[in-house]
């Protein structure tokens, strides 16, 4: 069985004020809904993908829907090990070898080895998901510290960059990177200030890596979520009077689950796509958007 706690130590500044990210799934009250809805066809039959921040939420999905689908999977995540091993656990049972990595992702350095030991474990890389992200709300832009728009941007967009760059030579055609932004990119964010501009940052890097690596035959897009149920929210992603109807404004009045989300990784993550770059996808609960 893999240890985490023999991978790199996550960092997380010791003057931090906000509460830690994204919190612990195992933790919550109410479990999101991150398991597999429906058999696999082998669509990542030998395949390799690294997915990050796979220990709960959106990442859990996508892992465990990922191993269900034939691939071998890689799991980054900060330091949740607790949630981390029943990514693991569940991605195993799907038949899958798996490797787990904590650390921090705003790290290049942690970027570099996690690449290296992605390749040394699996001999390769097919697929990379930048699922990894954090959010802290504050009502007025002034309330945003440096070090938390630092940190902001390490998490979402610095480390995208990162493991790209570490990533790039391993990346052969056929290859498939999947980003993660937010509705939060097309319609705003009031108390999201920070998070959002992360968010437009990542869907203007999708586009533009993919203008710069179509030629090579690796495809680049990303998913915009809209209000999903994940330890992201209720462990301080959102103000606690925000969660007792959270979701609720969507279309479809209700906060999407995880599983509703991952199979739009899946779908630009292998060849069902393949005449697709550059593009989001917008699993939002309705919400119209132009994108």
């Amino acid at each position: 069985m893999p240890d985490p706690t023999e991978t790199d130590t996550a960092f997380v500044p010791e003057t931090s004020e906000e509460p830690r990210m994204p919190g612990h799934e195992t933790d919550l009250d109410d479990k999101p809904q991150w398991q597999p809805r429906y058999p696999g066809s082998g669509r990542l039959k030998g395949k390799t993908a690294l997915v990050t921040g796979a220990d709960s939420g959106i990442g859990r999905a996508v892992a465990v829907l990922f191993a269900r689908e034939g691939a071998n999977v890689a799991i980054a995540y900060l330091e949740e090990h607790d949630d981390a091993n029943i990514t693991r656990e569940a991605c195993e049972a799907e038949g899958a070898e798996v490797m787990l990595s904590a650390g921090d992702l705003g790290d290049p350095d942690h970027c570099q080895g996690l690449i290296d030991a992605v390749i040394d474990r699996f001999g390769g890389l097919d697929v990379l998901v930048n699922n990894a992200g954090e959010q802290h709300p504050d009502k007025e832009v002034t309330d945003i510290t440096a070090q938390q728009l630092q940190r902001t941007f390490q998490t979402n967009i610095f480390s995208q960059f990162y493991l790209v760059q570490a990533a790039r030579p391993h990346l052969k055609k056929g290859a498939a990177i999947v980003n993660c932004t937010s509705v939060t990119m097309y319609k705003g964010a009031p108390i999201l200030l920070d998070y959002s501009a992360t968010k437009g940052a990542i869907t203007a890097f999708t586009r533009s890596l993919s203008e710069n690596l179509v030629g090579d035959g690796i495809r680049v897009n990303a998913v915009a979520p809209g209000p999903i149920w994940t330890p992201l929210n209720p462990m301080g992603g959102q103000p606690p009077e925000n969660m007792d109807d959270f979701g609720e404004h969507t279309p479809m009045g209700r906060p999407g689950q995880p599983n509703e989300v991952a199979p739009a990784f899946l779908f630009l993550a292998c060849e069902d796509s393949s005449y697709m770059s550059g593009q989001v996808l917008h699993p939002n609960g309705g919400i119209i958007v132009n994108g």
